[in-house]
């Protein structure tokens, strides 16, 4: 899949977007991409293990809680710079994603995407909430063969959920709400190639 920030762009623009004045959005994620030296690459953390933690050690996007009164996009924003220390003021926002609600929790989640150019200067220092960051190619993600059915635990409970094996020493299979937000941003490009 050969995607530009322009492409991104022109196809989220498509993409209706509606409130749930039911559900209210609790968090917001930022699904950051750069540009890589043949793809489009995407920024995945790994959530630090935490006890308090319901995602403890799981893959992730940055992102977190939002403040009463803080926009969906800004909280997306802020959690990116203290998880990580990237400023995404300075990344070329491309769209949003419709937002998702969790399966196991009660949160709805928005999900915010950003390109950063291949020579951004900006390094990532990760806080205490992520023990690792990592980039991996979007066309890695759309293997067939990495999509499965995995042995995942949440909340003390043992669940089989669709899952992408991500091919890393240690890194554990994207699963849950990030999974499903990489799906829907790769369902809106296949679209596209049909």
């Amino acid at each position: 899949m050969t995607f530009t920030f322009d492409d991104i762009t022109g196809l989220l623009a498509g993409q209706l977007h509606q409130e749930n004045a039911e559900k209210p959005v609790t968090a917001a994620v930022a699904m950051v991409f750069r540009e890589g030296a043949e793809e489009l690459e995407l920024l995945l953390i790994q959530r630090t293990i935490d006890d308090r933690d319901p995602w403890s050690g799981n893959l992730a996007f940055p992102g977190g809680r939002i403040k009463q009164d803080e926009a969906p996009r800004l909280a997306a924003e802020r959690e990116t710079a203290e998880e990580i220390g990237l400023l995404l003021e300075e990344a070329r926002f491309l769209g949003r994603l419709p937002d998702i609600k969790g399966s196991h929790l009660p949160v709805s989640v928005s999900c915010f995407i950003y390109g950063l150019p291949a020579e951004n200067p900006q390094k990532m220092e990760l806080n205490y909430e992520v023990q690792d960051a990592f980039w991996i190619g979007i066309d890695e993600l759309a293997v067939p063969e990495r999509h499965i059915v995995s042995g995942v635990t949440f909340g003390g409970e043992a669940f089989e959920m669709p899952a992408i094996y991500i091919p890393r020493p240690d890194t554990p299979v994207l699963w849950g709400l990030t999974y499903r937000l990489v799906m829907e941003f790769l369902n809106i490009l296949r679209s596209q190639e049909r």
